[in-house]
């Protein structure tokens, strides 16, 4: 092959992974928990995980911070060194691990529970029998794709599959609230989106 035809062979299997996410009642269920504890409860969404899978859930809290529910990164290692103390008992954790074993996320959860009883938990991996997702309250599996990494081990394709999952409930959960171009510009100061979102808050006026 050469580089053109590469190229669209990795999107095609990319794409391909997007479309083999599976369906189930997991995702209405994700939102309707993140709905109670953080709009009806005054929590937050404490996103999590290791590496690739830790960035992808930074991603996710900011996106979901500046789309109306507040979210915050924990660090599953600084959490062992005093920012578990973000933790609230009205939170709820979302936590990312591919393969459902990653140590790391695993004494998270132990030590989440040891702060706070009855903390739920939403895991996003692409190993629904795993022990993270045994632990969890609501688990949303990723189909588990082969990476398109030429060694198959790269998080390339799982994590894409990861962030999808997580633009996912953050569509739903905004559509849930009534989030609208008004309440997007009072998070949105400066910059090309916060212009462009009073512009549209005006227009609805």
């Amino acid at each position: 092959m050469n580089t053109i035809e590469k190229v669209q062979d990795i999107i095609i299997r990319e794409s391909t992974a997007i479309r083999q996410i599976p369906m189930g009642d997991q995702f209405e269920k994700a939102v309707c928990l993140i709905e109670k504890r953080v709009h009806k409860m005054n929590g937050k969404l404490i996103a999590s995980g290791m590496g690739k899978a830790g960035q992808i859930a930074a991603n996710i809290a900011t996106t979901f911070s500046s789309t109306g529910t507040p979210a915050v990164f924990l660090h599953p290692s600084d959490a062992q060194h005093g920012d578990l103390g973000v933790i609230q008992s009205n939170d709820v954790l979302l936590l990312i691990s591919n393969s459902g074993k990653t140590r790391e996320i695993l004494e998270l959860v132990n030590l989440a529970g040891n702060l706070y009883d009855n903390l739920p938990i939403i895991v996003i991996t692409g190993n629904p029998d795993s022990e993270l997702a045994k632990m969890a309250d609501i688990t949303i599996p990723t189909g588990n794709p082969k990476e398109v990494c030429i060694l198959g081990l790269t998080p390339s394709t799982s994590t894409t599959t990861m962030t999808v999952i997580g633009d996912i409930m953050v569509v739903l959960l905004m559509e849930k609230i009534g989030f609208t171009n008004k309440d997007y510009a009072k998070r949105h100061h400066g910059g090309y989106l916060g212009n462009k979102s009073r512009e549209q808050a005006n227009q609805q006026i």
